[in-house]
């Protein structure tokens, strides 16, 4: 009797092959990676792409993402680039993992708003947006995003010292991202002793004409010192106020004399 080998070697030639297609199948993923197109991010009340945002405001950020299998998180990390904390301000590290229902589905669009702290350094922050899908896979975009002071001063001239009976100078450029809302001026002695035919001296007063809802304007003005101001070192505080609330102060001092 012949034994038939041939039907035997087919048999084992399928088992062997269909052990290796399922071998490779359990190293490659079901589906490909997701991923992160037209990832935009800057100043939240324009929407920007500019790449910049302003402390005490907010971040916009938008992010198409292509995902073959459902989306199970979008992750955002917003982090310092070694800026050391002034006076008065605190180090600003943002995490947050997004697992809304808008979000959990196949090719979602991500969009957006993180507040920025108005206490925090100005400088450059990276930014870092992680989408993991359901079967484990991950992508990964990133960029930097520079975080600037809502109000600037430059160009700072005022007067040292004055006589009374004069006027005292004042001039400074400001600039303001979302516009000049009022500029304060605040002048006080320091304990002065008020002399015969001397009054005290307290100045006050708001400046808003011309200024009101500039992003960028020279402040010049002058203040007049009565002439029966006592003599002696008065504090000055100029505080500019945008129209989004942030407020900047500056202070400085002021000698009035009598001659």
């Amino acid at each position: 009797m012949k034994t038939n080998l041939k039907p035997l070697a087919i048999v084992a030639f399928l088992g062997i092959l269909l052990q290796s297609c399922s071998s490779d199948d359990e190293g490659t993923p079901s589906a490909t990676a997701p991923i992160i197109s037209n990832f935009e991010y800057g100043e939240g009340s324009s929407h920007s792409e500019d790449q910049v945002a302003y402390k005490g405001s907010d971040i916009h950020l938008e992010a198409e993402i292509t995902a073959p299998a459902t989306v199970s998180s979008i992750s955002l990390a917003i982090h310092a680039h070694d800026l050391e904390p002034g006076e008065g301000e605190v180090e600003w590290d943002f995490e947050q993992t997004y697992t809304n229902a808008s979000y959990l589905v196949i090719n979602p669009t991500f969009h957006e708003h993180v507040d920025i702290p108005s206490n925090i350094p100005s400088g450059e922050y990276h930014v870092l947006l992680t989408v993991t899908d359901e079967l484990g896979n991950s992508t990964e975009a990133e960029g930097h995003l520079q975080i600037m002071d809502a109000i600037t001063l430059s160009e700072i001239s005022i007067s040292e010292t004055v006589v009374r009976g004069s006027d005292m100078h004042a001039e400074f450029i400001i600039h303001a991202a979302h516009g000049i809302h009022e500029i304060t001026v605040d002048i006080h002695g320091h304990g002065l002793e008020v002399g015969e035919g001397e009054v005290e001296w307290d100045f006050e007063n708001s400046y808003s004409e011309g200024y009101h809802d500039q992003t960028e304007v020279e402040f010049h003005e002058h203040i007049d010192v009565p002439a029966t101001a006592p003599a002696g070192e008065y504090h000055i505080l100029f505080t500019i106020e945008d129209e989004d609330g942030n407020t900047l102060e500056y202070e400085t001092h002021i000698d009035v004399t009598a001659l």
